[in-house]
C-alpha cells in the first residue's frame, strides 16, 4: 500500500504552494514525508527530498541535503528551524501542561540559542503579531483558557517564531467555525505577503487557493494529477479530475446548476495500477483501462497525469 506514490516538484524561495485534493488524496502524507514526521509502520519507501542548507556543512556554505534519508536526531535540526508547520487541529497541537508561553520558549531556546529571557520578549512580540490580545499575560495561560481560534494563532506563531526558509500550513481551518476561519486565512494572507521564505499551504478551498497561491498541485488517490501556475489551473484546467473540482464550487456571477463528482475516492489499501481518478472520470478512453498515464509537461510549467490533453 502506497499512500503516496511519484509526487514530484520544486519549491523556490517566494514561492506559495497550494496543494488541493478529496480527503485521502495524500497531502497531509506528502507535507509530513518533508517534516520527517512518517513513523513506523509507514516508512518513505523510495525517491528523494532535497532541501538546499546549511545546517549541516559546517562553514556556512549550503548543500543539498535528502530529508528522505536523514535521521530523527538530525531532524531535529531541521524541523522546527528551518521547516516549520502549521497543523491541521489547534486543540491537539500544543501541550495541556505547558503554558503558552513555556512552549514558544522552548521552540526559540532550541533553536536560536538565546537566553530565557530574550526567547520570552521574542514570545511576546510574536503573539502580538499574530493578534493575540494582551500578548504578555497570555505567556502564562495553559491551552484549555484560549478559544480555538487563539490556539491557532499561537501555533502559527510557534511555526513562525525560528523564521524556518519554508511554512507548511497544513489545512490550517480546518476544526475552527466559519469566521474564525475567516479571521486565520486573513491573519494567514497578511503574514505570507510580510514572509520572506516559501510556504505550502494544504487545503480542500479553491477559492483560498485562488487567492493565497502562486502554483496549484491538484492531488487524487495518492497521485500527482495536475500542476500548474493557479491562473492555468482555474482558466485552462486539463485533468478530468481537476475540471470536476472546479464545476464543484458555486460562482455568483453566473446562474448554473453544481455537478458533484459521482462515486467514491479509491481505497488505497490495494489500488489498481491504473489512474486512480478512472472509476469516476466520465472521459476515460480504452488506453486508460490499460495503462497508467505519466505526469507529462504539456506546455511550459503544466503537468498533466492524463491521456486526454
Amino acid at each position: 500500500m502506497k499512500a503516496v506514490n511519484g509526487v514530484s516538484f520544486d519549491l523556490y524561495k517566494g514561492d506559495v504552494l497550494g496543494i488541493v485534493g478529496e480527503t485521502g488524496s495524500g497531502k497531509s502524507v506528502t507535507v509530513k514525508s518533508i517534516m520527517g514526521l512518517i513513523f513506523p509502520p509507514g516508512y518513505i519507501a523510495g525517491g528523494k527530498i532535497l532541501f538546499h542548507t546549511d545546517e549541516f556543512s559546517g562553514d556556512g556554505k549550503k548543500e543539498y541535503v535528502d530529508l528522505a534519508r536523514l535521521s530523527q536526531e538530525k531532524f531535529t535540526r531541521i524541523r522546527g528551524r528551518h521547516i516549520g508547520m502549521i497543523f491541521q487541529d489547534p486543540m491537539t497541537s500544543l501541550d495541556p501542561m505547558y503554558t503558552i508561553g513555556d512552549q514558544i520558549i522552548e521552540t526559540l531556546v532550541w533553536h536560536k540559542k538565546i537566553s530565557e529571557e530574550e526567547a520570552f520578549e521574542r514570545a511576546v512580540e510574536l503573539l502580538e503579531k499574530v493578534g493575540i490580545p494582551k500578548p504578555r499575560e497570555r505567556m502564562g495561560s495553559y491551552p484549555f483558557e484560549l478559544s480555538g481560534g487563539q490556539l491557532q494563532r499561537v501555533v502559527i506563531a510557534i511555526a513562525m517564531s525560528c523564521d524556518p526558509e519554508i511554512l507548511i500550513a497544513d489545512e490550517p481551518t480546518t476544526a475552527l467555525d466559519v469566521t474564525v476561519q475567516a479571521q486565520i486565512l486573513e491573519l494567514m494572507k497578511d503574514l505570507i505577503a510580510q514572509y520572506d521564505g516559501s510556504v505550502i499551504f494544504i487545503t480542500h478551498d479553491l477559492a483560498v487557493i485562488a487567492e493565497i497561491s502562486s502554483s496549484i498541485m491538484v492531488m487524487y488517490g495518492g497521485m500527482q494529477v495536475e500542476m500548474a501556475d493557479a491562473e492555468t489551473i482555474f482558466e485552462k484546467p486539463l485533468h478530468p479530475y481537476t475540471l470536476s473540482l472546479l464545476n464543484c464550487i458555486p460562482r455568483l456571477d453566473e446562474s448554473r446548476e453544481l455537478k458533484p463528482i459521482p462515486g467514491q475516492p479509491p481505497t488505497m489499501l490495494n489500488p489498481p495500477p491504473l489512474c486512480p481518478f478512472l472509476p469516476r472520470c466520465d472521459r476515460a478512453s480504452e488506453q486508460c483501462e490499460r495503462e497508467l498515464p505519466q505526469l507529462v509537461e504539456v506546455e511550459p510549467g503544466h503537468w498533466v497525469r492524463c491521456f486526454i490533453k
